[in-house]
């Protein structure tokens, strides 16, 4: 609800005829607002306020250019995160203000015929970046390339890129992330003896721990040169180098068999349309006995058909070519190309929220080293979107992580053994 008696006499006259028009048809679609209590503030310096009576604290919003409006109506949700990246508004709690959007969708979904000509550019963006041999190269690039020293300006030490598990409400990110690794390990139950295959480096925390910790052979792959380069230096640093072997290559041009796969989210990169050429990939590498530890961030699957065929500002300007999974197509295409099954499921989506809280902590608080690293000050008003964005979204329970383990019922195991026995490891 607005409250109209501080909105009856707006004072527009700085702003142009079409930016006055946008300002009204915006503010009367805030009249049907619910997702908490807001305060607008325009340029001229008038307030308003939006979804009176609830009892969440009022988040305030101060737009410093009339263009927003226009922005907004003619571009919806992307157009909100691409303003506040150019500084068009301001906000005292972007992670508040996001988990509102969650609970309203329509606030700014953009379906208004006004977005129609952006939300078409979209999808052509949004098909021309599939995940394809040569596109998967590109897209894991344009994020993870950006700069090893980005990273490590707000991941812990080990350089985990991915959910901590936080045992207990005071645990420290460190303690989460050796957490997570140690739990996919034991999950696993990894021992000297065994070779294990990672889809999806990092910077090879996982590699690093299990090899040094559980005295396994690692095999890990990725797509991102950076990585590559950080991760041998660390494997040989740590004189792991016997244990551990970082190799650029595609998931789908790898071979041999190995005892167990381990991809941690990775598999937000794969695309719809390639999930059976995933999974096949899996169950060929995969030795008849092992099993698989996948950690994806998923979308429930009453949400994920609209979302699919959908863009959005992550889609557009972190992740190009990533697609949130579900779980129902996981399943499906399991069935379809392996003889795997879903063994244990566990989501620690509220894990991410806590950890993407202090990823960012540590971001804004070491935003003068970004800019001296390069990045400007858009760069990191994109960055801090992304990460309250995230943490909104999985504190809201909007999106999940899961945690899957996937293995072979006996029969189907003995199966394979007796079609490729003594099969060597790759």
């Amino acid at each position: 609800m607005i409250d109209q008696s501080a909105t009856t006499e707006l004072h527009t006259d700085e702003a142009s005829p079409v930016d006055r028009v946008a300002m009204r048809v915006v503010l009367h679609g805030l009249e049907f607002w619910r997702g908490g209590a807001l305060t607008l503030e325009l340029p001229d310096g008038r307030c308003i306020d939006v979804g009176r009576g609830r009892a969440a604290p009022r988040v305030s919003v101060a737009v410093r250019r009339w263009r927003f409006f226009r922005r907004l109506l003619t571009g919806g949700d992307i157009s909100v995160a691409e303003a506040y990246v150019d500084g068009d508004w301001e906000c005292s709690d972007v992670v508040a203000l996001c988990r509102m959007f969650v609970m309203d969708q329509g606030a700014a979904s953009g379906r208004s015929a006004l977005a129609r000509p952006r939300r078409l550019l979209h999808t052509l963006q949004r098909l021309a970046s599939a995940n394809t041999l040569g596109g998967s190269r590109r897209n894991v690039r344009a994020h993870y390339d950006l700069s090893n020293d980005l990273f490590g300006l707000f991941l812990d030490e080990s350089m985990t890129y991915s959910a901590g598990v936080f045992e207990r409400p005071e645990a420290t990110l460190e303690e989460a992330q050796r957490a997570k690794l140690d739990g996919v390990c034991r999950s696993l139950g990894l021992a000297p003896q065994h070779h294990v295959l990672e889809i999806g480096s990092g910077w090879g925390s996982f590699a690093l721990h299990a090899a040094r910790t559980y005295g396994c052979r690692v095999t890990s792959l990725t797509l991102s040169r950076d990585q590559l380069a950080l991760a041998r230096a660390r494997v040989a640093d740590a004189g792991l180098g016997g244990r551990v072997d970082i190799r650029l290559c595609d998931y789908r041009r790898m071979t041999g068999r190995f005892d167990h796969l381990v991809s941690i989210e990775m598999f937000e990169a794969v695309g719809l349309r390639y999930y059976d050429a995933f999974f096949a990939a899996c169950e060929r590498l995969l030795r008849p006995h092992g099993r698989m530890f996948l950690q994806t961030i998923a979308i429930p699957d009453q949400r994920f058909p609209a979302y699919a065929r959908d863009f959005d500002w992550i889609r557009k300007h972190i992740f190009p070519g990533s697609l949130l999974a579900s779980l129902h197509e996981i399943t499906a295409s399991l069935r379809r190309v392996t003889t795997l099954r879903i063994e244990s499921l566990r989501d620690i989506g509220l894990d991410y929220a806590r950890t993407l809280h202090l990823w960012r902590e540590r971001f804004l608080r070491r935003r003068r080293d970004a800019r001296r690293l390069g990045f400007d000050d858009r760069f990191v008003r994109a960055w801090d979107w992304y990460l309250a964005s995230c943490e909104a979204a999985f504190g809201a329970r909007y999106i999940n992580d899961l945690q899957l383990l996937l293995g072979r019922p006996l029969p189907f195991a003995r199966a394979l053994e007796d079609a490729a026995p003594g099969s060597p490891a790759g």
